[in-house]
């Protein structure tokens, strides 16, 4: 997406069922003209009769692109392929031909054998990566494996974005153990491609500065009901999302810079 002097702005879509598949290309719309640069689809939302998953990745897509002319930014949908390994890969074929740029699968559903498939097929997709379930054998240090080994299988397979914790808000881990994680994540490791790490789970504008200090730039910092939770609605909620990314990068306090920027008053009194 040729960003590289801060952290990409990401988006879950929420409800994380209900929707219908031209709701959910509406809701990617307004997140996207708002500021976001990654819209996901959410690790349960694969395909439904309300919402086929072909029919939502080209509402989906067409409305990506929408927005990537009107703003003149890179938008990113990443659309969820998991399913059985002949649905999965007609899923990520299909959003190929469509001229996606990314699918997510659920890691621990669907197996890194599988994931290592997708990767193989050199569809020239990004592969993000879900890891739903992960904590059965992760959590407890008396069995299963610990979160890293699990990164270490995932970048293995073919991994390109890998969710891993976020220090604070809903899904929380131990910061040492975290930025372990990530840090191992990007650097060198032979010669695999780095693998860009996800933080998400209970995020909102007001966290901004406390994540920026936490991951730096290099990082996807994923909101799901701190963007369709602000009391104006999803495009305000992106705006608002954008704009404390934009004060902390100009080194501004979140409090000065909602002054002049109504979306991010309004977060601010929400998320006190």
């Amino acid at each position: 997406m040729n960003i590289r002097n801060r952290p990409l702005l990401g988006c879950i879509a929420k409800p994380k069922l209900g929707l219908s598949a031209k709701e959910h290309a509406q809701l990617a719309y307004q997140v996207f003209s708002g500021g976001v640069d990654v819209l996901k689809d959410d690790e349960n939302l694969t395909d439904l009769t309300s919402d086929h998953f072909e029919k939502r990745a080209h509402f989906t897509i067409h409305l990506a692109k929408k927005a990537e002319r009107e703003t003149g930014q890179k938008k990113m949908c990443v659309l969820n392929v998991t399913a059985p390994p002949p649905e999965m890969m007609k899923r990520a074929r299909l959003v190929k031909r469509l001229g996606g740029k990314a699918v997510m699968v659920d890691i621990v559903s669907v197996g890194l054998d599988n994931v290592q498939m997708l990767r193989s097929a050199k569809l020239g997709l990004i592969i993000h990566g879900h890891r739903a379930g992960h904590s059965m054998f992760t959590k407890n240090p008396k069995h299963g494996m610990s979160m890293l080994v699990l990164a270490k299988l995932s970048r293995l397979a073919g991994v390109d974005q890998l969710h891993t914790g976020t220090v604070i808000g809903k899904m929380e881990g131990e910061q040492k153990e975290v930025l372990e994680i990530d840090q191992f994540l990007r650097n060198k490791w032979y010669q695999m491609k780095s693998t860009m790490p996800i933080a998400s789970g209970g995020l909102h504008p007001g966290m901004m500065p406390k994540l920026y200090k936490i991951f730096g730039k290099d990082i996807i910092l994923n909101f799901g009901g701190g963007i369709h939770g602000h009391p104006a609605g999803s495009l305000a909620g992106a705006k608002a999302a954008r704009q404390a990314l934009e004060a902390v990068l100009k080194r501004k306090s979140l409090k000065n810079y909602a002054k002049n920027h109504l979306e991010l008053f309004q977060a601010m009194e929400h998320w006190k």
